[in-house]
């Protein structure tokens, strides 16, 4: 199948072979006009799949829910495809250990039929139990399930998900929790800063420890802190982790991401929804495990009567957007922060745009400051076309 479209970090007209047996790119060439395209013309940017670090559920589906199916997952990752995510890591949050044994099971038996879901969904991310319990760090998560780390309590949690967690986020001031970040680093598993009241010396302890990367930061705090010494200058001034940011407009403000970006540098940015079963859906009520929470017409995402965030209802496809209009960043450099730099946080192979990289593949428009993806392709299978003729296979 040949793809055409302008290459995201060149804008040059490019011709993509791809090998829709094996689901590979095969070759990047020159535009060839003697040929016509399956899919693209050349007027759309083409890029990588989105790849999101953090979504708790989409499409009216919630990963919090331990009746969850394989059709449910399969909905939700194809409604994600619309707008650009090609893999993700399902998110499991804070709960009693036996609520959280039994979301992470619900989670790996619903893969496990589905070859392709196992390709959509690239691992899960554990956001919490191990998170400070005060308020404001501790967000929406239920303070009566907040519990210093346990590595034998994580051991049965991956035992559940079937060796699939790949990320845990913890608040590092808890006690027990520079050997969890050990372990977990030694494990090949990513620890992750969030929902943390810690200071200087117990964020750079961490990051000796092993911790690679900052949670949604800038979120998950304290409405007041002290102007300098606070923990979100601590993460942004520390270059040996990278950091993820929720750019929808309710979790930031525009000058927010703006500053953080240009603190942390492009090469140490990913963008993250944090998404919840309201994305991709209609305003109204919606679950996320036992909260119950409301979707405003704007996309604010809260606790019903509730000033507190809980989780959005961001695409990534609007993230991107937005970082580009607000921090005035190209094209190249706001989708290298879904593309490329969450692989090389996870410890994978680099999602660009190459000969023999896997198939995963997009063409989007750029009209108005907004992104529109216009077409998925999947290990080499397009899955859906345009907005309104939508291919599944």
């Amino acid at each position: 199948m040949l793809v055409r479209g302008k290459h995201y970090a060149t804008g040059q007209v490019i011709d993509v072979h791809v090998n829709t047996e094996a689901g590979v790119i095969e070759a990047i060439a020159p535009l060839d006009a003697s040929r016509a395209p399956e899919l693209g013309g050349g007027s759309e940017f083409v890029a990588p799949g989105f790849f999101d670090i953090q979504v708790n559920g989409f499409a009216g589906v919630d990963f919090q829910n331990p009746a969850i199916t394989a059709d449910d997952l399969a909905y939700a990752t194809r409604e994600q495809l619309r707008h650009g995510t090609t893999q993700f890591l399902a998110t499991v949050v804070t709960g009693s250990h036996d609520e959280m044994v039994a979301r992470l099971r619900a989670l790996a038996r619903a893969l496990d039929p589905r070859p392709e879901l196992s390709s959509a969904v690239a691992g899960f991310h554990l956001e919490g139990p191990y998170l400070c319990a005060e308020e404001g760090p501790r967000g929406a998560h239920l303070r009566e399930h907040l519990r210093p780390p346990s590595w034998a309590e994580f051991e049965k949690f991956q035992e559940a998900a079937g060796g699939r967690i790949a990320m845990v986020t913890l608040a590092p001031e808890l006690p027990g929790a520079m050997r969890f970040i050990e372990e977990a680093a030694a494990a090949g598993v990513v620890a992750a800063i969030g929902h943390t009241a810690a200071d200087d010396r117990q964020i750079a302890d961490a990051v000796t420890a092993g911790a690679k990367t900052s949670t949604h930061l800038g979120n998950g705090s304290h409405n007041t802190l002290p102007r300098h010494a606070n923990y979100i200058q601590v993460q942004l001034a520390e270059d040996r982790l990278m950091a993820s940011f929720i750019a929808d407009g309710h979790h930031l403000p525009p000058y927010a991401v703006k500053n953080f970006i240009r603190a942390k540098g492009v090469e140490r940015s990913i963008l993250t929804t944090d998404a919840i079963s309201a994305a991709g859906a209609q305003p109204g009520h919606y679950r996320c495990g036992a909260l119950e929470v409301e979707t405003k017409e704007d996309g604010r995402v809260s606790l019903p009567g509730a000033t507190c965030l809980a989780g959005s209802s961001a695409t990534l496809e609007q993230c991107v957007g937005n970082v580009i209009a607000w921090a005035g960043l190209s094209v190249a450099d706001a989708v290298r922060m879904v593309t490329e730099n969450p692989t090389v946080l996870l410890g994978r192979r680099r999602r660009v745009l190459e000969k023999g990289a896997s198939a995963n593949l997009i063409l989007f428009s750029r009209t108005d400051g907004h992104i529109r993806v216009n077409a998925a392709v999947v290990r080499g299978k397009v899955i859906f076309k345009d907005a309104k003729t939508r291919i599944i296979r």
